[in-house]
C-alpha cells in the first residue's frame, strides 16, 4: 500500500463520520506533495463536491504570509525589527494603555511608556487584541464606539493597548499593522506587494484578497454549527478586498497554494529554485521570540465566532516571528519546535522542520476551534506521521 493510500484510508473513514461538511487535506516535504485529498461537500445547500481546486477563506493563515513579506523587507534593511514602528506608521506613535475601569465602567487609560516595534507586532506582544477573545477590549470598544477592525488611520490612532508593549502575549490585530508597514515601505498596496514578491513567485495563483470570477465560482461556503450541533450554510463575505487592506485575515487560497508556501519555509526560504527568504531569516522566524512569556488560551467572548481555543492544551507554547511553536512533542506526531497556526473558518497548518513535513487542512466552519474540525486535524496529522514511520 502506498503512502497516499494509507493516508487516504484514514481520511475516508474520517469523512464518513460527516462531522464537517467537507475538507481538503495536503501534506508534503520541501520537495514534493506526498498526500492530497478532497472529501465531502463544499456547500451543504446544493451538494457541490469538494475538490482540490476549492478556494477557502483562510482568515488568520494570512498572518504567516504577511509575516514573510515583512521579513523580506527586514532582510533588505527597509524595515527594522526593533526600531519604533511609529517611524513607519506615525499613527502608532502615542497609543494609550488600558489600566482597568472606574466604578462607572469608564476605561482608565494612560500613555504607553514603551514604543511598539515590528518584533512586538510579529510576536503578538504589542498590546493589541481582538474583542472575540478579550472582554475588556470589547468593553473599551463599546464605550468609545470604536471599530473592531481599523478601517482607516483615524481608527488606528484610537485603538487601545491592553498592556505595555513587550510585557505579555495576546493575540490580536498586530499583523494587520504589519501589513500597513509593508505597504508604506514598499510603496505598494499589500495585495500588490504579496502578488509580486510572494504569491506569483511561488505559483500561488489562486491566493488573493480579491477573488476573480473563476476563483469565486470555486469558493467553499461557510457553515455555522449551531448550539444543536447542526451545520447550516450561511452567507459570509469572503474574497472581497477592503479599501484599507489589512494583513491579519482576508486572504483566500487553495490547499495546494498554501502547501507551496509551507514547502518554501521547509526549504529554508526556497522552493523549486525560487528564493523568497534567506535560510538564516527562516531560522530566525522559527525561534522563540517571546522569551519567558507564553502563549495563552484564547477565551471566547463571542461564541458564534469562536470556541475557547488552544491547539496544545497543557503545553507551554511560544511564538516566533509569525508562528505558534510547540515546545513538546505534539500528541498526533509533530516534533517539538514545529510551527503552526490556523484561520477563523477552521483552516489549519503545521510545519515540522525536524521531520521535514508540512500539512494543511481546509474546512469552512464557524465557530473557530470546532471540535469536529480539531478531531479531523488530529486524524490527518496522525495518519501522515504513521505513513512516514
Amino acid at each position: 500500500m502506498t503512502m497516499q493510500q494509507r493516508i487516504d484510508d484514514a481520511m475516508r473513514n474520517a469523512a464518513a463520520a460527516q462531522t464537517v461538511p467537507g475538507f481538503v487535506a495536503l501534506a508534503g516535504n520541501d520537495r514534493e506533495t506526498i498526500y492530497q485529498g478532497a472529501f465531502g461537500l463544499r456547500d451543504l445547500s446544493n451538494d457541490t463536491a469538494m475538490t482540490l481546486e476549492t478556494v477557502f477563506w483562510i482568515a488568520s493563515m494570512t498572518k504567516a504570509v504577511v509575516s514573510v513579506a515583512a521579513m523580506q523587507l527586514v532582510e533588505q534593511g527597509r524595515l527594522s525589527l526593533d526600531r519604533p514602528i511609529s517611524e513607519i506608521l506615525p499613527a502608532l506613535k502615542a497609543p494609550m494603555v488600558l489600566h482597568g475601569f472606574d466604578a462607572n465602567g469608564v476605561p482608565q487609560l494612560q500613555p504607553a511608556q514603551r514604543a511598539i516595534t515590528l518584533r512586538h507586532l510579529l510576536t503578538h506582544t504589542s498590546g493589541y487584541g481582538y474583542d472575540t477573545w478579550n472582554a475588556d477590549l470589547m468593553r473599551v470598544q463599546q464605550h468609545f464606539g470604536a471599530e473592531r477592525i481599523p478601517g482607516n488611520w483615524a481608527d488606528v490612532e484610537r485603538i487601545v493597548l491592553l498592556f505595555e508593549p513587550g510585557t505579555r502575549w495576546n493575540y490580536g490585530i498586530s499583523t494587520d499593522l504589519v501589513g500597513k508597514a509593508v505597504e508604506v515601505v514598499a510603496g505598494q498596496t499589500l495585495d500588490a506587494y504579496l502578488r509580486d514578491h510572494v504569491l506569483a513567485p511561488l505559483a500561488m495563483h489562486d491566493t488573493a484578497f480579491l477573488l476573480a470570477a473563476p476563483q469565486r465560482a470555486r469558493l467553499a461556503r461557510v457553515h455555522l454549527r449551531g448550539p444543536d450541533g447542526v451545520l447550516r450554510p450561511i452567507d459570509y463575505a469572503a474574497g472581497d478586498a477592503l479599501p484599507f487592506c489589512l494583513g491579519g485575515g482576508r486572504l483566500c487560497s487553495t490547499g495546494g497554494d498554501y502547501l507551496r508556501f509551507l514547502q518554501m519555509l521547509l526549504g529554508g526560504g526556497s522552493r523549486d529554485g525560487v528564493q523568497i527568504l534567506r535560510p538564516d531569516t527562516v531560522a530566525e522566524m522559527q525561534r522563540n521570540q517571546i522569551g519567558e512569556l507564553t502563549v495563552s488560551t484564547l477565551r471566547s467572548g463571542v461564541p458564534e465566532r469562536s470556541n475557547d481555543a488552544n491547539l496544545f492544551p497543557g503545553m507551554v507554547q511560544k511564538w516566533g516571528l509569525g508562528f505558534l511553536i510547540n515546545t513538546e512533542p505534539g500528541p498526533a506526531g509533530r516534533s517539538p519546535g514545529s510551527l503552526a497556526w490556523a484561520g477563523l473558518g477552521n483552516t489549519y497548518f503545521w510545519i515540522d522542520p525536524t521531520r521535514n513535513i508540512a500539512g494543511v487542512l481546509m474546512t469552512q466552519i464557524l465557530p473557530f476551534a470546532d471540535a469536529g474540525a480539531l478531531d479531523l486535524l488530529a486524524t490527518f496529522e496522525r495518519a501522515v506521521y504513521t505513513a512516514f514511520a
